[in-house]
């Protein structure tokens, strides 16, 4: 059911009270909104008098608002967030359609971006928008037509495509140490850096080798990107998804600190919700990354 257009505050008024809560004074949010005083205080008065809630405590020019007018305030701006963004989006794309596609930063980064430039070459009229997210989310809170996930198939309630197998490798600069690659027993006693989206990586990786490990301790990372930047200055050893090592191997930045790449059990997949079609755009993109796939249904 609609909304009653009653209850529906113009869009002024939603800015005026935003700005006043934000900046305090409706003297600092009238300039902020190149408007009079007045003309912001009637704003706030037409707002209060369609919803029927005071919001505001008033002394003679002072203005004061109430729990119920800040609250109101701090939800008005995520929806003003929201409508600026939608905005900003639609003035980018002009006529063309858009794909929103949430994904890890390194996978978008290594991975999915230069194959997107032969998709952009066959589809001009479709832009995808690239946003990053480490986790998985609500479709339903977020404006996003897919995702990539990575790791278990425990994102609920989606379709699911496999793009490439997990695989890594330890890497570090070349002149980390004389002799290189390590053994994977000699690894142990190196300084080993640790991603916080993997934990555990370090001892899987060691447990496939057969060699046992206990506390493996070390820098932490939230990001895969600015590991491999630490390993490339000689802080230690790095274990890299493929998709980044191959980059960082291709520049000369690293080499392997151990031959060979190690599959994980995880993957990364394109995932959209099962609730709705996909859009016909997205529909072009699921069907072209099913000839860029790197795994075999």
């Amino acid at each position: 059911m609609s909304t009653p257009r009653r209850f529906l505050p113009s869009v002024s008024s939603l800015l005026a009270l935003e700005a006043v809560e934000r900046l305090g004074t409706a003297i600092a949010a009238a300039e902020e909104l190149s408007l009079t005083h007045s003309a912001v205080s009637r704003q706030l008065k037409v707002l209060e008098e369609q919803l029927g809630v005071q919001m505001f405590f008033r002394e003679g020019k002072s203005l004061a608002m109430t729990p119920a007018g800040i609250a109101y305030a701090r939800s008005v701006r995520g929806y003003l967030r929201n409508l600026s963004q939608a905005s900003l989006q639609l003035k980018a794309r002009g006529p063309k359609s858009a794909v929103n596609i949430a994904t890890p930063p390194a996978f978008g980064a290594y991975w999915l971006t230069p194959r997107l430039k032969r998709f952009q070459e066959r589809a001009p009229d479709i832009l995808i928008n690239q946003y990053t997210r480490l986790a998985p989310f609500d479709f339903f809170q977020e404006n996003m037509d897919a995702a990539i996930h990575s790791g278990a198939q425990d994102w609920g309630n989606v379709h699911s495509l496999a793009l490439s197998r997990d695989r890594v490798i330890p890497a570090c600069a070349p002149g980390f140490a004389p002799t290189l690659p390590f053994p994977a027993e000699a690894l142990r006693d190196q300084p080993l850096l640790h991603l916080e989206t993997r934990p555990g990586g370090w001892e899987e990786w060691f447990h496939a080798q057969s060699v046992e490990t206990a506390q493996l301790r070390g820098m932490m990372f939230d990001q895969v990107a600015t590991m491999a930047r630490a390993a490339a200055v000689g802080m230690g050893v790095a274990l890299l998804p493929d998709f980044v090592a191959a980059h960082e191997f291709e520049t000369g930045a690293l080499v392997p600190a151990h031959d060979g790449y190690s599959e994980t059990d995880g993957a990364y997949s394109l995932v959209w919700p099962k609730t709705q079609a996909p859009s016909p755009p997205l529909a072009r993109l699921i069907d072209w990354l099913r000839s860029e796939r790197m795994v075999e249904s």
